[in-house]
């Protein structure tokens, strides 16, 4: 559009300069180290006109070899494209084979053939072809050097899928010796040292989990919880489990499990004063039955006192058999045979379950009573059981 109206511009130009050139074509000297150039105006618009023009069509066939290529170039680089659309296509719609062969070509003639080499080997991944996805990776890597940490994470994250935990392990590592503080590695080493069950390890990484936010908050209570959990579990005296239990976040102190770890621990250490004094003090602001049951196995330097505590609570709690349980417990701590017995009868008759049945069958064998122990325990033990086991027959001697 532009170039027509240049041409009739320069037409109508051409018309009226005509009339004054063939009124009078005018004279022109040139004057040059001796030479003398005479023309006329017509003459000497026609020879500049031709230099310009030669000028424009040098500077053309200059240019049209960078032309051609930069043609060249925008054509392969839309074939490539629409190869690794394609090829994205095919991957995402379960093509792999044919979706991974895409890719690979695209990767050929592409300027940046980085995102190329990585999804084709997701592609050989999902195959199964764990060579070949490596094969990919490798040439991602040899490619663009500088995404270095794009190819080892992407490589983590497949060993990960497939389960190849030190080798996930030890492309991890890597990383961090990279970059000391790589968010999304710091997260991929956070379910991996979980998978691993390596406790310690997590529990050094949490803080930096933290701090960087890529783990879902649920998720991270509870890895919390769990590490925490272990700690308490194994500790082996008394300034250990202290330690471990301080270490616990404050919001996380009254999760079940963590409180089982810890009464458990103070057990287990011998602490049974402490571990009584606190059940009391954890009931008092919240009645839970875990913790009336671990209130029957401590062994309180007073079992008088501790029953008469625990019957004191049957006033507002007369039926929790969680409760009954422990005031049996105490009760044979105590020996007072038939109190346990009465309080176990009740807590069967409320909530049936093997823990009760056990102490029942132990209660029973001490009053001599072998058969009815012998029941209690194969009642409490079909509970565990997906049919009722029957009574082991006698054996009959071989004969002779």
């Amino acid at each position: 559009m532009k170039f027509s109206i240049l041409v009739v511009l320069a037409a109508l130009l051409s018309v009226f300069a005509a009339q004054f050139l063939i009124e009078d074509p005018g004279y022109v000297v040139i004057s040059f180290r001796g030479y003398l150039i005479e023309m006329s105006v017509p003459a000497m618009i026609l020879i500049a006109a031709a230099v310009l023009a030669g000028i424009w069509i040098i500077g053309k066939m200059l240019m049209a070899p960078r032309r051609l290529g930069e043609a060249a170039g925008r054509y392969r680089a839309g074939r490539t494209g629409k190869k690794l659309t394609m090829g994205m296509i095919e991957v995402a719609e379960g093509n792999f084979a044919r979706g991974e062969k895409l890719l690979a070509k695209a990767a050929g003639t592409s300027e940046s053939p980085l995102f190329n080499y990585l999804q084709a080997a997701r592609a050989a991944h999902l195959q199964g072809n764990d060579d070949r996805r490596d094969k990919w990776l490798k040439l991602a890597y040899e490619q663009t050097p500088e995404a270095t940490n794009a190819v080892l994470l992407t490589q983590a994250e497949f060993q990960l899928d497939r389960a190849h935990y030190e080798n996930a392990l030890a492309t991890l590592r890597r990383i961090e010796e990279n970059s000391a503080n790589h968010s999304y590695a710091a997260a991929l080493l956070g379910r991996l040292y979980f998978r691993l069950e390596d406790w310690d390890s997590l529990g050094e990484l949490l803080p930096r989990l933290n701090k960087h936010h890529r783990i879902k908050a649920e998720t991270l209570d509870l890895w919390t919880i769990r590490v925490h959990k272990e700690f308490l579990r194994r500790a082996a005296d008394a300034e250990i489990l202290t330690a471990a239990w301080k270490a616990v976040p404050r919001k996380h102190r009254s999760e079940m499990s963590i409180l089982d770890a810890w009464y458990k621990g103070l057990i287990r250490v011998g602490l049974h004063d402490k571990a009584e004094k606190d059940l009391a003090a954890a009931l008092k602001a919240e009645w839970r039955g875990p913790l009336v049951r671990f209130f029957g196995l401590v062994e309180g330097p007073d079992a008088s006192k501790q029953l008469k505590r625990a019957e004191s609570w049957l006033a507002k709690h007369s039926e929790d058999p969680d409760l009954l349980l422990t005031a049996a417990r105490l009760c044979l701590r105590n020996e007072l045979w038939g109190k346990a017995r009465s309080y176990l009868e009740s807590a069967i008759s409320l909530r049936p379950n093997p823990e009760t049945y056990s102490e029942y069958g132990r209660l029973l064998n001490q009053l001599g009573e072998t058969d009815a122990a012998a029941d209690a325990y194969r009642d409490g033990l079909s509970m565990v059981t997906e049919n009722t086991l029957p009574a082991i027959p006698h054996l009959v001697p071989d004969p002779p």
